[in-house]
């Protein structure tokens, strides 16, 4: 198997119970509640990632209802998934802000090609969750947004991320999407584990997007910096 085959293998299985959630809060599963993500997912890493080479890992917090709990790839919306990649998409076609900003990133790192031949993007927990808000609206929630959530899928997340590291993980350096509460966790986890042997963390995508747009190529040019060290 190759590096593809085992991405899409492990999207394949991903599973989780929701009876074990706090109450009011779901699983968003697009490898499970929509037929076409495990085909559009699998035509992107068959495209980018059949292959075995290394790859280092970056990791965000978990699914966004508006990017990869549609298409099933991590800061990929269906409208980067059409444009950038030239991969068709039949459904509801949202911009996801954290996508606008990592495209933006992979095209100052080389373009797709190149970024994706070094790097392999999922998330510490690698499906979503979504509650009702008093309007009616569904809306996202983060793994470390309780800490009875985050109890609950403690061990899900262990295992996740142990089996990805089997892909061919590069194991030198681990890049963090978030300073704060998700990189405090990954940094916990790892001294415990030991999965990697340093971690780097990054403000989240969606972070500069939405508090530091007019400062973006500063976050840009910090992204390929970081990167460019880890190659």
């Amino acid at each position: 198997m190759n590096f593809a085959d085992k991405i899409i293998a492990f999207n394949k299985q991903l599973d989780y119970n929701d009876k074990d959630l706090p109450k009011g809060i779901r699983i968003m599963n697009p490898f499970k509640e929509m037929e076409n993500t495990n085909i559009i997912s699998a035509e992107f890493y068959q495209k980018y990632y059949s292959d075995n080479n290394k790859r280092s890992l970056i990791l965000g917090i978990n699914p966004g209802r508006l990017g990869a709990g549609l298409t099933g790839i991590p800061f990929t919306d269906p409208k980067h998934l059409q444009n950038e990649c030239n991969i068709n998409y039949t459904g509801k076609v949202t911009h996801e802000p954290s996508s606008v900003f990592v495209y933006e990133v992979i095209s100052a790192f080389g373009g797709l090609e190149s970024f994706y031949n070094k790097f392999y993007i999922n998330s510490i927990c690698p499906l979503g969750f979504v509650s009702v808000n008093s309007g009616g609206k569904e809306i996202n929630h983060n793994y470390f947004d309780s800490k009875k959530l985050l109890a609950a899928v403690y061990d899900f997340i262990i295992e996740s991320i142990e089996r990805q590291l089997e892909f061919g993980i590069n194991t030198e350096t681990c890049f963090c999407f978030g300073t704060t509460d998700n990189e405090n966790f990954l940094r916990k986890l790892n001294q415990e584990k030991k999965y990697f042997k340093q971690i780097i963390a990054l403000e989240h995508p969606r972070y500069v997007m939405q508090y530091k747009a007019a400062s973006k190529q500063f976050y840009i040019d910090k992204y390929i910096s970081a990167f460019r060290q880890a190659i």
